[in-house]
């Protein structure tokens, strides 16, 4: 058993992976933020400029 963990905690092939989902994770976050915070104020033109045109 101890010789397995060994084994799988020398492994650098499954780091790319790992990488990876990191990398995607951060990106997500910061799209998401980015969305919320514009969403809000992109309601409010889109309702002005609504209420400009009625």
């Amino acid at each position: 058993m101890a010789r397995f963990i060994q084994r799988l905690w020398k492994d650098e092939q499954g780091q790319d992976i790992a990488e990876y989902a990191v990398m995607l994770a951060v990106i997500l976050v910061i799209v998401v933020g980015t969305i919320r915070l514009i969403g809000g104020n992109a309601n409010n033109v889109f309702s002005s400029v609504g209420s400009a045109i009625q």
